[in-house]
């Protein structure tokens, strides 16, 4: 119990240090795109967030990427799209950590169901599946943006894992959760909200673990969860930041959580292993870069806070 306590005690005088000389507290702007080097130094290095302004001006996209060019240009294309009930993809319910339906649908059937031109028969529509799947599943639409960011590539000297695409209605929305990717999210049209939380913050995000399942839509409409019983339990926050369960979960009220909106032409770039949920506006459209993280020191000081916030919840 006194072990406990010092841990307690300790991970406030963490915070209360971090938030004096590490963070800001809002998210800062960039007027344009930085040098390699000194975007490293500023921003990568210290694991800091930042909005930057007219980095991708020049992409066709921002101009080009109309419900009618879309469907010109892939409209036959068919995508996965992931489907839920209440446009919560990956989270958890309950006792469950519920995953989207994936359904394969042309690309122009997603933009009647965002248009409004089309009974969807219930269910929130998301094109949200990651894995590369502009390149995959829309290579057309690749030269209306950039296959890497150059000034990242060169910061980091490397190129991206992944280039995402994400289009979906304006109550789908992404669970907090972390990423290990260095990762620059590129609004095109629309804009997307962000929770952001620090590394640090950990002691103070609950997690749990949690039995797979996928949801699945019967013939009536209504959604029932299947459980993925061959699956391993998965481990993830059962907390929602937007409406949170202080009751359960009092040690949220240490946390101190940054908000943000980024708008058509902003990019955020979001350090790996920073929590995050995100909302957005009705079709929203927008690419994201994922850059492997260094697994370095910074990494084996997060695994060991995660290490003391087991002991701690164990104890």
């Amino acid at each position: 119990m006194t072990n406990h306590v010092e841990c307690g005690r300790g991970f406030r005088v963490l915070q209360t240090v971090i938030r004096d000389l590490y963070l800001n507290q809002s998210v800062p702007y960039l007027d344009g795109p930085p040098e390699p080097l000194q975007f490293h130094r500023d921003w990568i290095a210290p694991n800091k967030p930042c909005i930057i302004r007219n980095a991708f001006s020049h992409w066709p996209a921002l101009a080009k990427w109309s419900p009618d060019y879309l469907r010109e240009k892939v409209g036959s294309k068919v995508i996965s799209v992931a489907v839920t009930p209440n446009g919560y993809a990956d989270a958890v319910n309950g006792d469950r950590f519920v995953m989207p339906e994936e359904r394969q649908m042309s690309f122009s059937s997603v933009l009647d169901i965002i248009e409004g031109k089309v009974d969807k028969g219930g269910g929130v529509f998301y094109v949200q599946k990651q894995c590369s799947n502009l390149l995959q599943e829309l290579p057309e639409l690749t030269a209306d943006v950039q296959p890497h960011i150059a000034w990242m590539s060169t910061a980091l000297g490397k190129l991206p894992d992944a280039v995402n695409f994400w289009l979906g209605e304006a109550n789908a929305i992404t669970s907090m959760h972390k990423d290990h990717y260095e990762n620059l999210y590129c609004v095109v049209s629309g804009e997307k909200h962000f929770v952001l939380m620090p590394p640090t913050d950990r002691p103070f995000i609950p997690y749990g673990l949690f039995q797979p399942a996928v949801y699945h839509q019967r013939d009536d409409g209504e959604f029932e969860v299947i459980d993925q019983s061959d699956s391993e339990m998965v481990p993830w926050i059962p907390l929602d930041p937007l409406n949170p369960d202080l009751e359960r979960f009092p040690q949220y009220r240490r946390a101190r959580p940054l908000h943000c909106s980024v708008k058509a032409g902003e990019m955020l770039y979001l350090p790996s292993l920073w929590f995050h949920h995100v909302q957005q506006s009705h079709g929203c459209i927008a690419v994201n870069f994922w850059y492997d993280m260094d697994y370095d020191i910074k990494y084996n000081y997060f695994q060991l806070l995660e290490a003391l916030c087991e002991v701690t919840r164990s104890t």
